[in-house]
């Protein structure tokens, strides 16, 4: 071991140490010229006071070699810290990826063994919960086995710790809402609305479309108002407007009036039921059906595959035609406008045999009737049913254009015509 020492009259010593005996005999000779003092590396060491330097016989500066010597302590202190923090990182992320492989292999085979069951079922529904639940479980999953694995590991724990309050939240909000439209979307399947009288299919569906919606969005606003709420300095600000609820309240109630307006008529409307999917509507001056109803607005299907957006609260406040609300049956009506002279029993026989023929026609209505006459033309109703409104819309078409062939292949003077009379009082020409 190497000694260095300097004094008033010696100048600068340099001294090689190899026993105890030596050192405390060395440590007696100069203890009025120096100090010895213990250190990590060296069991002792002379101070070092800057600026002042002790010259050699042969030149040298005590000082100076002193000054190289702690150097060199220090850079071994540095190398050896970070070569220690390096292995500790490197061997917990190891170790995390380690683990992270494992819980993700043990997720393949348990959802692996999930979806043959639920393929040699045969049901939709199991194969919509599992196709629901894989994402969400695989990162639930990959998160509860870093936590445990935290639990060993000091410096995986202190970065968990900083990160677990976005994670956390995140993933259960996930795993709710994966759940929520697993049981919306298995439910909606014993909810057909391709039979005739789909009436109660399409309340129920236009329910859980409205159920799902607003838990939706209060299960987003929960999850993303816990994750702020890990922030401190978000959460000091919310504590500061809880405080001054009355103002603020006031002007986000004042702001946020029409969203608040337009999502609590969607609330109206799911408890009220003044539409349903599928139903056909006429608002606007537009024919159409229903296709989708939002907590804010509501499209509308038009006939010729154009969308209506209308708000919801339009539905609530203003009046509008729904064919639907109590059953998709409807009568229909076909106008002829025939001549007073015509005679409308040979009309009535043949409109029977038509609408017996068709098969649109659901058996239920078939009548002919004179509604109105007037000076020139006399109205003749043709009153038939059908199942649903498109079906309706085919079978008056159908109907309308079968009686008009035969009329002008039968009787054609008994369409409306004008007549001139001359002087005489005879018929001069008719159009």
């Amino acid at each position: 071991m190497l000694w260095f020492t300097r004094g008033p009259l010696t100048g600068c010593l340099a001294q090689a140490v190899t026993d105890e005996s030596t050192l405390r005999g060395a440590q007696g000779a100069f203890a009025g010229s120096s100090t010895l003092v213990p250190e990590r590396n060296l069991a002792f060491r002379l101070p070092l006071v800057e600026g002042e330097f002790a010259q050699t016989d042969c030149g040298e500066r005590s000082t100076t070699l002193y000054g190289e010597c702690r150097m060199l302590d220090r850079i071994n202190d540095f190398i050896g810290a970070d070569i220690g923090l390096h292995g500790e990182v490197a061997e917990a992320v190891l170790i995390a990826v380690l683990v992270a492989m494992v819980a993700l292999a043990m997720h393949w085979l348990v959802f692996r063994g999930l979806q043959h069951l639920s393929d040699a079922s045969g049901s939709k529904a199991d194969n919509i919960v599992v196709s629901r639940l894989r994402r969400p479980t695989r990162f639930a999953i990959l998160a509860l086995a870093l936590i445990i694995v935290a639990r060993e590991l000091p410096l995986l724990d202190e970065i968990w710790q900083k990160v677990a309050g976005f994670v956390m939240p995140a993933l259960i909000g996930w795993m709710v809402l994966a759940v929520l439209h697993a049981l919306v979307n298995t439910m909606a399947l014993s909810a057909d609305v391709s039979v005739e009288d789909n009436l109660r299919a399409r309340r129920r569906r236009t329910k859980l479309a409205m159920f799902n919606r607003i838990a939706t969005f209060l299960v987003i606003f929960v999850t993303v108002g816990v994750m702020l709420l890990s922030i401190p300095g978000v959460r000091d600000i919310g504590m500061t407007l809880v405080a001054s609820a009355g103002l603020a309240g006031l002007a986000v109630g004042a702001a946020a009036q029409p969203a608040l307006r337009s999502l609590i008529a969607g609330v109206q409307m799911a408890a009220t039921e003044p539409i349903n999917i599928d139903d056909v509507v006429i608002i606007e001056g537009e024919w159409g059906w229903i296709e989708e109803i939002r907590t804010t607005y509501v499209v509308v299907k038009i006939w010729d595959e154009r969308r209506l957006i209308v708000p919801t609260t339009k539905f609530l406040e203003e009046p509008f035609q729904n064919w639907t609300k109590t059953t998709a049956k409807l009568l229909g009506t076909v106008f002829l406008y025939l001549d007073p002279a015509a005679r409308v029993e040979p009309i009535r026989r043949e409109f029977e045999r038509q609408i017996n023929a068709n098969k649109r026609w659901d058996g239920r209505v078939q009548v002919t009737q004179v509604t109105e006459t007037t000076r020139d033309t006399k109205e003749v109703r043709l009153l038939m049913s059908a199942k649903d409104s498109p079906t309706l819309f085919d079978l008056r078409c159908d109907i309308r254009e079968g009686i008009t062939d035969w009329i002008s292949q039968t009787c054609p003077e008994a369409f409306a015509r004008n007549r001139w009379i001359d002087e005489t009082g005879r018929e001069a020409a008719s159009s």
